[in-house]
């Protein structure tokens, strides 16, 4: 199953069995965290990249420092944690990058999500090379001078092609297909995880090594290791309806998309103060890359990488509170 076919982040470890493929409907029950019954407890998704745990560090130091709750979190992927969001066993997805069918499903037609609001952040995955890499070699910017370039971008791990790095094998991307269709050099490497790929990125750049890299913004490491994107033949919106019925025939470019936030309709209904806050909370790219920058690379508990940005930046969060 294809959990997102056009825009794409990390994927995360699942901790929910259901899943949206034939799952069983239990749509049914409401969120036990609502605040109905005088439960002051809130529940957020929390995705593995560094990003949505930003997200969800912020909002949970503010609910319970600011409005008294209580701020459980729970690890899922993607496309279940749509599942788990209509049921009720979590009440918001902070960080959505755009999956369609279940908005569809759950939106439209069960009405039991009901949509939180933007973010705040302009969300784009794509193929990426450092930039002292890119000022030595301007035309590797333009995709059909890659092949050139092959030869210098492979590793031990690519053998004798290119090396695309790519993050998880459990993340849902468009890489081998592009590779393919846009008769590529190159081999799609998976470093294991976002960590491992930021690491290896770091190694590359430490070294002024050259690479070829999937990866998206927002993102902290661009902070550390700037980088600048190689231009994939155009998104259309063609290109997209074809890759949806075909995955293997996409040739075109990831787009750009505003993330957005959903609430459990219950929750939306019924959590008060908690449900207000979350539809407010909305804030910049650059003040998503400050926190995950403080968890991910100076290794602070994300509660105090919140502390901190709360602490910086009072005019920005005092603009959520009910």
């Amino acid at each position: 199953m294809r959990a997102r076919q056009w825009i794409v982040a990390a994927g995360a470890l699942a901790l929910l069995a259901t899943t949206g493929c034939g799952a069983a409907d239990m749509t049914k029950q409401a969120s036990p965290y609502a605040d109905a019954g005088g439960t002051r407890t809130v529940t957020l998704s929390v995705q593995s990249w560094v990003g949505a745990r930003a997200n969800a560090a912020v909002a949970g130091y503010l609910l319970e420092k600011e409005l008294g709750y209580r701020v459980d979190t729970v690890q899922v992927d993607e496309v279940p944690a749509w599942d788990a969001l209509s049921q009720g066993r979590v009440d918001a997805i902070l960080e959505d990058w755009g999956h369609p069918a279940q908005e569809k499903r759950y939106v439209e037609d069960k009405k039991t999500i009901t949509p939180g609001g933007d973010l705040g952040v302009t969300g784009h995955i794509g193929w990426w090379v450092p930039k002292y890499f890119a000022d030595a070699h301007p035309d590797v910017l333009d995709w059909r001078n890659l092949n050139k370039y092959a030869a210098q971008l492979r590793t031990a791990e690519s053998g004798g092609k290119g090396q695309l790095l790519d993050g998880s094998p459990s993340y849902v991307t468009n890489d081998k297909a592009l590779v393919t269709n846009l008769g590529l050099d190159y081999k799609v490497v998976f470093a294991g995880s976002e960590a491992a790929q930021i690491t290896q990125i770091q190694q590359f750049a430490k070294k002024k090594q050259p690479f070829l890299s999937y990866w998206y913004e927002p993102q902290w490491l661009f902070n550390e290791v700037p980088m600048v994107e190689v231009k994939l033949p155009e998104y259309t919106d063609a290109c997209a309806e074809k890759g949806t019925a075909d995955p293997s025939t996409v040739n075109c470019a990831y787009p750009t998309s505003t993330l957005k936030k959903f609430l459990n309709a219950d929750f939306t209904r019924k959590g008060g103060e908690a449900a207000r806050f979350l539809k407010n909370f909305h804030w910049s790219k650059e003040d998503q890359n400050e926190v995950a920058q403080m968890i991910a690379e100076e290794k602070l508990p994300a509660d105090e990488a919140a502390k901190r940005w709360v602490e910086r930046h009072p005019d920005v969060w005092k603009k959520w509170l009910p």
